[in-house]
Order: structure tokens, then sequence, then C-alpha cells
């Protein structure tokens, strides 16, 4: 048994190096015993080889470049065996090049699942570090957070932050690695103990008085919230003292809510008896398998890669709303509170799009609405990110998602808000002003009505502008709504 000795966790240029070599010296991978801080020397590992076997492995070794990529992932896992397990694969790619093709064997399943963890814990530390302001020496303002990540994941989840607070100097404490970040220079350091961050600062009592005002019981959905915040993560926020009794809160408000839908009108019970026949079968926007429900779709899609959009964005945000509804409401894409919340239509236009549902007398929780595209596209303006139109490729790119959502809703109207969303669903550039507010037909043949986007009424500088679309909007969705009740009943 040969050891390899690897300077720290993530030292993926000393395993390659080792691999490279013991795969020169025809070793086995059963024969290596690879290790992380030990102090035995390396450099006489392979002078002992034994003789090359019948079946040994080429010395110019080459791999596909996915296979460096997935290395890099893997090789931020806490799991024990990810050095030993990598070089199985690149000893198995010498004898079958198209090895990670195979989905079904052990250890290229194994590592593809390593690196959806590694993925799924950068994304949570996007998403849940929280910083607090402290003050430097020198009386200008820091921010420190405090976070523990389930993996050796600090140095690729950083560069985020580095994007994301560009203006900030910053510093992330983990009990591994710690980031800091000054402005000018990305720095890391060894790991060190909670008690060393802050644990409160001037602004969170502002927060938790905000959070409490914003916090939507009508949305509040107790197990995917613990499944993409789990509680761990709980302790860093500001707001968790107030989550436990925001959630009591809504259960009793949600019974009241639930007790004044059976007072709906009788046409919206035909609507619902309706939609629940199946439509006509829809053309995929792509082959491959469909989700067979929204929530396989919903953790298919975290995971997207279609585009590059994901590459930026904090996460996928997909669709809410009812498994089966007869409106379905499809955006252009989330914005920046939708991509930091991971929920549709939560920023300034959600509460105008709310707000103009109510007025139309459309109940919000009998709509699903979602986005044509799913990953927020930007660009860093300082501590900002100004939204970006999608590209004709991002929003074909997402028809697939937003196809598979439309086949498992099956809804029969679709109300496209804004000209992205109706060329995501049409296949064509659309003009809002010449098919706004009326019924056409989608290539599947099902029934669409397009009307602006909500953010469209925010942008509008002029006050009585604002109040004449905002009425005008109003009306389509409530023209949408009656569409729905007439031909339920028809």
């Amino acid at each position: 048994m040969r050891l390899v000795a690897l300077s720290h966790d993530t030292d993926f240029a000393g395993w390659r190096d080792s691999a490279r070599a013991a795969l020169a010296a025809a070793v086995p991978p059963g024969e290596i015993d690879w290790r992380v801080g030990t102090s035995a020397a390396s450099d006489d590992l392979f002078a002992n080889s034994t003789t090359m076997p019948e079946n040994a492995a080429p010395t110019n070794a080459k791999v596909p470049r996915a296979f460096i990529t997935l290395a890099e992932t893997v090789i931020q896992h806490r799991d024990v065996d990810r050095f030993a397990l990598l070089y199985r694969l690149l000893w198995g790619l010498q004898f079958q090049p198209k090895l990670l093709e195979d989905a079904s064997h052990p250890d290229v399943h194994h590592a593809e699942q390593l690196a959806k963890a590694i993925r799924r814990d950068i994304h949570k530390m996007h998403a849940f570090v929280r910083f607090r302001e402290v003050a430097e020496p020198d009386g200008a303002a820091a921010f420190i957070a405090w976070f523990e990540p389930d993996n050796h994941i600090v140095e690729a989840a950083t560069p985020f932050f580095m994007r994301r607070f560009t203006g900030m100097r910053w510093s992330i404490l983990t009990p591994d690695r710690c980031a800091f970040w000054d402005g000018e220079t990305l720095r890391f350091g060894e790991g060190v103990s909670r008690d060393q961050a802050p644990t409160e600062d001037r602004l969170e009592a502002l927060w938790r008085t905000y959070y409490a005002n914003i916090f939507n019981p009508a949305r509040l959905k107790v197990a995917a919230m613990t499944r993409e915040m789990p509680q761990k993560y709980w302790k860093n926020l500001p707001e968790a003292e107030l989550i436990g009794p925001l959630i009591r809160e809504a259960a009793s408000r949600e019974d009241i809510m639930v007790r004044a839908a059976a007072t709906t009108p009788s046409a919206q019970t035909k609507a619902e008896a309706k939609r629940r026949t199946p439509s006509a079968p829809r053309t995929e926007a792509e082959p491959g398998v469909r989700p067979r429900t929204l929530e396989d779709a919903r953790a298919q899609a975290s995971d997207c890669r279609r585009c590059d959009l994901w590459k930026h964005a904090t996460q996928t945000v997909f669709g809410e709303g009812p498994d089966r509804a007869a409106l379905m409401m499809v955006g252009e894409q989330p914005g920046d509170r939708e991509d930091l919340a991971g929920a549709p239509f939560v920023g300034p236009a959600g509460k105008m799009l709310d707000r103009a549902l109510e007025e139309a007398g459309i109940p919000r929780g009998e709509v699903y609405v979602t986005n044509a595209v799913k990953h927020f596209k930007f660009e860093p303006r300082g501590k900002f990110r100004l939204h970006k139109t999608p590209e004709t490729g991002e929003i074909q790119a997402c028809r697939w998602w937003l196809e598979s959502e439309r086949a498992l809703v099956q809804p029969r109207l679709t109300v496209a808000l804004g000209a992205s969303a109706a060329h995501a669903l049409l296949g064509r550039k659309v003009t809002i002003g010449k098919e706004r507010g009326r019924i056409s037909a989608l290539h599947s043949g099902e029934a669409l009505w397009i009307t602006v986007h909500p953010s469209y009424l925010l942008r509008l500088p002029d006050e009585e502008a604002k109040r004449r679309e905002y009425t005008r909007f109003v009306e389509d969705l409530a023209g949408a709504w009656r569409w729905l009740a007439e031909s339920a009943s028809a």
C-alpha cells in the first residue's frame, strides 16, 4: 500500500500530480492510501513501483474536460473516500474513455451525487450568509458573517460575494476557512470558532420589524421553507427568533382564508371541475424525459445548466401555486428580491401584481405564477444588480422548464406578463400594443392572454400615466378571469 500525502482538504493540484505519477507507475486504485495533513513524505512513493501488469493504464493519460470539472468539484466534499473515488474514475477512463457517460456506473453515480451536493452547498452559502456591521479601528464600517458549510466550499463560494458586495469590506468566518475582502483583494485564512463573530448590529431591530410586516402567510409552505432553508441556518438570521411565532400565526390565518374560499361563486366551482379534464398533449421543447410532478421539476431545475445564467444567479427561481390551476401567469425572469428569496413575484412588481389581482377579483391562491427564465440576469453596478433582458437563446433554453410546468399544471388560460413571456410562449417576438387584452391561441391549442408586466408600471415616471396604465392592467386581469368563468359555464 502506497501513502499519498495531500497538503489540505481541497488540494486538487496535489491530488492531480500524485494521480498522474501513480497512473504512470501503473499503481492500481486499491493500492493507494490517500491522506490529508499527514507529515509523511511523498517524494519516493512510487520509486519501488511494481512491474507494469498486463492491463496497466497508459502513461500518457488523457481525460475529457468534464472529468477535470467533476474532480475539481468533488474534491470539495467531506467524503473521506473522494480522492480514491476520483483515482478509480481516472484509472477507468484509460480503458473506457466514455465512462462518464455511463450514469449507472456506481463510481460515476457517486461522483455526480457528491458534485450535486457541493453545488447545493454553495447555493446555501450564497442564499443564507448574513453580514453584520462592525466598526473598524479607523472608524470605517466593515461587515462580518458566520456560516457553517457542510463541505469545503469557502474558496469556491466566496467570489460570488466579492462580485455582489464589491464596495464593502467584509469577512466570512467558518470553522474550516475564513474569507476576507478589503475592496481590492480576496484573501483566505484558517477557520475560527463562532464566538469570534458578532451576534447583532444596529440594523437588526429594523430588519426584524420589516420582516414581520412582509411575512406573507398566503405563500407560506413550511415543508418547502425548511427544505430550502434548513433549521441549522436559522440561527444565523436576524429574523430567526420570529419564524416560529410567524408560522404559528400563519397557520391560524390560513384557516381563515380557507373558510373564506368556501364562498367562491358557483362559476368557480365549474371552472375547478373543468380544469381537471386533461388537455391536449403538448409539444415538448426538446427531447428528454418530462418530470412527473412539480416537485420533481422544481428539484431538477435547481441544478439547471441549460444556459450560463446560473453562474452568477443565487439560485433557480421556480414557479409556485396549485398543482392544478385554471390560470397560470408567466413573467419574464426573477428580479433581485426573487433571486435572493428563491420565490417568484415577491419584490415590488410582485406586490403590485398581488394588489391588481385583488382588485380584479382573482384569488391569489388559485393562480400558478412563474417566469419564462428561471435565473436572474443582471449587470453589477457597485452595490446594486441591474436587471438585464434575457436574450432569445436564454429564453429558448428555459422553455423546457416552462413547458414542463404547463404540462403538469394544465392551465386553461395562460397570461403572459410582458413581451419576453409572450415570446417564450409563442416562440416569436410580440408587440404588446397589438396583441394585448384578447384571447389568442398557443401552438398546443390552449388559450393565451397577453398584457404588460407589472414592472412596466413601476418604471413609468408620470404619476397620471402610472394610474391610467395600472387601471388598464387591472382591467386586463379581470377580463382574463371573466373569460375563464364564461368558458367554464359554456
